[in-house]
């Protein structure tokens, strides 16, 4: 089966300073997958994270390790084997607090697995049986090219100055106030289409990234039922031995409890295909409404389009209006300078004709 991953999250990356031993230093410029890894022909537990091809973290998990949280969002582990203290940055509480009680729960299983060995070497009687460097290797295997698969890329968060108790955060971009003019409905539609465009491009990407993943998990699934199938057919074979009856009955309890490992990872990876459905159901339903607001923002483009034209039609007649109006108001002001000129002519005639009058 080789190294399977069993578990995987998102965290900005961190390694504590090798010469002040203080100072935490960013290994990625955002967010990476940070999985953990099973190797169940060595029965080895580990911590990768890869960002592109360079492994940031490749740490072996063992008993005497721990996992301390040092925030609400931050947690670190020592490796001595690696001589250095890994640093994971989290989203929420939650994430931090899921991958504490997956590393508490591999650290168990490490130390199980390692007292079985230990239990098996000293049992150990025919030469059927492993050799203790073949149960567990005291070197931490390099992180091969298969596990990039295993490693998604993430949405850039560039990162200031970070200490291990210091809380990620994402700043809340102010609102702009609505008008109720046609313009400033046309902005609010550009931007609600940004929106969709930025939520359809990250769900596209995510989608690929899960329709890689899903390609991933039935060669999984193929094999996983083969070794069942395999798992099966030995324990068929074990039961027919008649010599070396109790070390057969503790590899038939191994082999049972592998073979629910098993069929419980199958279940799981069923429901994550269910849960991929859904995503791809929910981005079909995203794009129609992007192409809905996509039409009435044409729709309103052309609506401004016309109101535009109307309103450059009603300046031009404004303007020739004015026009108009001056030319009237400068004709009445020559008519009103002709009417003064005649009523002041009339005025002396009036009084020529009353003078004509009492002379006479």
């Amino acid at each position: 089966m080789g190294e399977q991953p069993i578990y995987s999250t998102r965290a900005h990356v961190f390694q504590i300073d090798p010469n002040t031993k203080k100072n935490w230093m960013p290994t990625s410029k955002h967010a990476v997958t940070v999985s953990y890894f099973y190797d169940s022909t060595r029965n080895v537990y580990r911590i990768i994270s890869l960002d592109g091809s360079k492994a940031i973290i490749n740490s072996t998990i063992t008993p005497n390790m721990n996992f301390t949280k040092t925030s609400h969002k931050f947690g670190q582990w020592a490796d001595s084997r690696a001589n250095t203290v890994y640093g994971l940055g989290f989203s929420s509480e939650h994430h931090l607090a899921k991958f504490a009680e997956k590393f508490a729960e591999y650290k168990e299983a490490a130390r199980m697995a390692k007292e079985k060995s230990l239990e098996k070497m000293e049992l150990a009687s025919s030469p059927s049986q492993e050799s203790p460097a073949d149960i567990h290797s005291p070197l931490t295997p390099p992180v091969t090219a298969d596990l990039c698969r295993i490693n998604g890329t993430g949405d850039d968060v560039t990162l200031s100055d970070v200490s291990p108790n210091s809380v990620l955060q994402s700043d809340l971009s102010p609102t702009t106030p609505t008008l109720a003019h046609s313009p400033a409905t046309n902005k609010h539609w550009e931007a609600e289409l940004a929106a969709l465009k930025s939520n359809n491009a990250k769900l596209t990407a995510a989608l690929l990234e899960s329709t890689a993943n899903v390609k991933q998990w039935k060669q999984q699934l193929a094999a996983y039922q083969e070794e069942a199938e395999r798992l099966h057919s030995r324990v068929s074979e074990l039961e027919s031995q008649s010599s070396q009856t109790n070390v057969i009955k503790s590899q038939k309890t191994e082999l049972n409890q592998t073979i629910e490992e098993l069929e419980c990872t199958l279940k799981a990876k069923e429901e994550e295909m269910v849960r991929l459905r859904d995503e791809v159901e929910n981005a079909k339903h995203l794009q129609t409404q992007k192409d809905e607001l996509t039409q009435k923002l044409e729709e309103t483009n052309l609506r401004n389009k016309e109101l535009e034209e109307q309103l450059a039609d009603l300046e031009q007649r404004l303007e020739s209006s004015q026009v108009d109006q001056e030319s009237l108001r400068k004709n009445l002001k020559t008519l009103l300078e002709i009417l003064d000129g005649k009523i002041f002519e009339l005025t002396e005639l009036r009084d020529n004709l009353a003078k004509l009058i009492e002379d006479s």
